[in-house]
């Protein structure tokens, strides 16, 4: 068997080098890239082969369920994870990100490979030598930095999976930020996306449980765009657009780097410098003079609009993504604190949301917020969760069991990480391993997104404030309720409809005065001694 896929995977690989030559710009550079080819599938079919023959040898003869076999799955899970981080290193390009999309799906994928690539992906990212720096440039530009650059500093601020970043002033003053991607990557993932498509259907192959296909589909849709810097350079402006047309009340409050279109291509990105804190940079972020608690709420709100109001989302908020800092000329501050500026970063990852699929997706997170079991289920079949599943699209999207989740208390989604209901969870996705499966592939892709970036929120707010606080829970009600409203609002045709949404509207404020109060109380509670 394994004969016969090393066959299709040269085959396969083959196949994918061809493509790529041919539709290149440069065949000679790809080419040499393809050269590299034979040596990664040959990495993809053995690791491939390892996780597979590991899995079937370390659960032989044991009962699923049983505390025996808990503990051989949770070892193998580990040991394939550290395989699976290390080919992702090896390889690199699109591997690395595919990898830090894994990161992102927590309880979507065993936590042992969540856990495993979070702690190595964002950190150990490929550094482009100066020499290969200036060989983009060259290519894209047709001069060194030098050239368009008064200063150029060669050795990056940052690097991630597909570019890195250097600091340099324009021949005016201006500090800028140059974002400059890894050379040749626009070939070789081609080649990669064939390779990991290959790795994903042999392990569904093997084990018809574990069906990550949908994770290749996103990965191949996604990666061009990525790779396009002027793609990404005209989302960052329709994302703020946005915020001003649809979200104007808080349209100060985010910004994204001013681009230098003149001295950018599709592999070089120029931005206006930030001078900012990274938003899970607590102590610096309390340095400068902003409270933790009012940042987590930004990001809570600015999430909520783009989500349940813009349908147009930024899909790739982790830590390195956003960062803090005041309000620019402003002197208002709130107890002593002054306001913050969500700066968001990295636009190369957004996804739209069709109006069906945002109000659904806006009516689900509001009756979550209030404990509807009715519209929960309602609105986890439209999304395509179907009946029997919509408990535990509930449970994925908000981490809390079945009965937690329709709880009528005010802080039934609140999660905090001390608490035994983070390894009830863990237990649970474990548990229901096959059962998630099946839900994600039931799930549109663009939902699986939003799932991921919820993910990444989660983190940040854990980062933030310990948790996930009742009043991000008040945030997302509020503004999923004002989504839900102005639909009914552009469907309402007379007197009597508008009147009873006018109703709704008046409950709906009852209902989070009343929550303001219970959060008031709890915070004073907190404040209080013993």
């Amino acid at each position: 068997m394994w004969r016969r896929a090393a066959t299709a995977a040269l085959s396969l690989g083959a196949g994918a080098g061809a493509v790529a030559v041919a539709s290149t710009e440069d065949p000679a550079a790809t080419l040499k890239v393809c050269a590299h080819l034979p040596p990664r599938l040959l990495r993809d079919s053995v690791t491939a082969a390892t996780i597979a023959l590991d899995y079937k040898w370390s659960l032989l003869g044991l009962e699923p369920g049983t505390p025996a076999w808990q503990s051989a799955k949770h070892e193998t899970h580990l040991r394939s994870a550290n395989r699976l981080q290390e080919l992702c290193f090896r390889n690199g390009g699109i591997y690395i990100k595919l990898g830090q999309h894994i990161a992102q799906l927590e309880y979507v994928v065993p936590e042992e490979y969540v856990k495993t690539m979070r702690e190595s992906m964002l950190k150990r990212c490929p550094v482009s030598s100066y020499e290969e720096v200036r060989e983009v440039f060259a290519k894209d530009l047709g001069e060194s930095p030098e050239t368009f650059f008064a200063e150029f500093d060669p050795v990056p601020l940052a690097s991630a999976s597909l570019a890195q970043v250097h600091a340099a002033r324009t021949h005016d003053g201006q500090k800028v930020a140059v974002k400059v991607q890894h050379d040749h990557l626009t070939d070789t993932s081609v080649v990669d996306i064939a390779t990991v498509d290959l790795l994903v259907n042999a392990l569904h192959y093997i084990f018809p449980t574990f069906d990550y296909r949908w994770l290749v589909d996103e990965v191949r849709e996604s990666a061009p765009k990525e790779l396009d810097f002027l793609n990404e350079a005209k989302n960052s402006e329709k994302c703020l657009n946005n915020f001003r047309r649809l979200s104007p009340h808080i349209a100060s409050s985010i910004y994204a780097p001013k681009v230098y279109w003149n001295l950018s291509t599709s592999r070089i990105l120029t931005m206006e410098f930030m001078d900012a804190k990274e938003v899970t940079d607590v102590r610096g972020i309390k340095e400068i003079g902003i409270h933790p608690v009012d940042v987590s709420n930004l990001v809570s709100k600015a999430f909520a609009e783009m989500i349940f109001k813009h349908g147009f989302v930024h899909c790739d908020p982790h830590a390195a993504n956003m960062m803090v800092r005041p309000m620019p000329q402003d002197i208002r501050k709130f107890f002593g604190w002054k306001r913050p500026q969500l700066v968001l970063l990295d636009h190369g990852l957004y996804k739209e949301l069709d109006y069906t699929t945002r109000i659904s997706y806006a009516s689900l997170w509001k009756a979550l917020v209030f404990a509807d079991a009715k519209a929960i289920k309602e609105n986890s079949v439209k999304l395509g969760a179907g009946e029997d599943l919509h408990a535990l699209f509930a449970g994925v999207l908000t981490m809390r069991p079945w009965q937690r989740v329709i709880d009528p208390s005010p802080d039934h989604l609140v999660l905090d990480r001390k608490t035994t209901d983070y390894s009830e969870l863990q237990d649970y996705a474990s548990l229901y391993f096959s059962e998630i499966s099946e839900l994600l592939r039931r799930l549109p892709r663009v939902i699986l997104l939003m799932l991921k970036t919820n993910d990444c929120l989660r983190a940040v707010n854990h980062a933030l404030v310990g948790g996930t606080s009742l009043e991000s829970f008040m945030i997302i009600g509020r503004v999923s309720s004002e989504a839900v409203l102005d639909a009914k609002r552009m469907s309402s045709r007379s007197f009597l409809n508008r009147l009873m949404i006018w109703l709704d509207e008046v409950m709906l404020e009852a209902r989070f005065f009343s929550l303001k109060l219970i959060l008031f109380f709890m915070q004073l509670r907190n404040l209080l001694p013993g």
